[in-house]
């Protein structure tokens, strides 16, 4: 006769993530004791996290929070190796809470948010493998995004209805404006600039295009003295489609994001874009 209840079964499965087979040989095996249980499920678990190290993590979900008075905001990108898995409440539930606490904490940097403490006694590398074992998947956090002192919005977009967040961008401006924070947000999500000005842009990358811009024009047979104008135009080119101020603006492509600051009266200070598995 069996030594436990389908209430223990229930019990077990909610507080570890396991499977129902896993959970009724794990009470058989405890002897119904469901605190043993968890601790055979959890030991079982973590042998099995060192498995899942070589397997890729491409889905998951990006999750935000903003203080309320917009003062701060927090990005956390949390990744998984299955859809279904990102779609589950007990993922987003850890990605929430890795949030809360890189909120609460403000860590200088990855390294320092995995060696933190989210529980006492806890690391945050420690919670990550924990959920590692009790999911089944390999978990893993490598990326997060924190704003603070200026005016902090966050645009989240799913690239499918039925997944969670895919795309997070956080933008700080210089004084409030929710509607110009929430309209650049939505341009940044769409068009992925990958710097705020040209000015941002580092000077090998500016020299790599200057020089395919001059290899280019030569290739097509263009006048020598023409080649200065031509290589400044195509490398302004550059910048124009991959700064954001420079870019033309998603709501009205009449006007470039600089343009559209400018005439709200606000400065985007910084943004970061967090797209999973990008």
């Amino acid at each position: 006769m069996a030594n436990y209840t389908a209430a223990d079964v229930k019990k077990l499965r909610e507080l570890t993530g396991a499977g129902m087979m896993d959970c009724k040989k794990a009470l058989v095996e405890s002897d119904g004791d469901v605190d043993k249980a968890v601790e055979a499920l959890r030991i079982k678990g973590q042998k099995g996290v060192a498995k899942r190290e070589g397997r890729s993590a491409e889905n998951g979900a990006v999750v935000s929070q903003i203080s309320d008075d917009n003062t701060s905001g927090v990005l956390v990108e949390l990744k998984c190796e299955t859809d279904f898995v990102a779609k589950g409440d007990k993922f987003q539930a850890v990605a929430n809470q890795l949030a809360a606490h890189v909120a609460a904490t403000s860590p200088a940097d990855i390294e320092a948010l995995l060696a933190s403490e989210i529980e006492a006694g806890k690391t945050v590398q420690a919670f990550v493998d924990e959920a590692n074992a009790n999911l089944g998947e390999k978990i893993v956090l490598d990326r997060f995004a924190q704003f603070t002192g200026g005016y902090v919005a966050a645009y989240m977009h799913r690239t499918m209805p039925d997944l969670p967040f895919q795309i997070g961008v956080l933008v700080e401006l210089d004084k409030e404006n929710a509607e110009v924070a929430r309209g650049i947000a939505q341009h940044i999500a769409a068009f992925a600039p990958k710097w705020l000005s040209k000015d941002d842009v580092p000077a090998e990358v500016v020299e790599s295009e200057r020089r395919v811009a001059e290899e280019v024009t030569r290739a097509e047979g263009k006048p020598e003295a023409a080649l200065p104008k031509i290589v400044e135009g195509r490398v302004n080119g550059f910048f124009k489609d991959n700064t954001l101020l420079g870019q033309a603006y998603a709501l009205d492509a009449k006007k470039s994001v600089q343009k559209v600051l400018d005439e709200a009266g606000v400065t985007l200070t910084r943004f970061s874009r967090i797209k999973v598995g990008i």
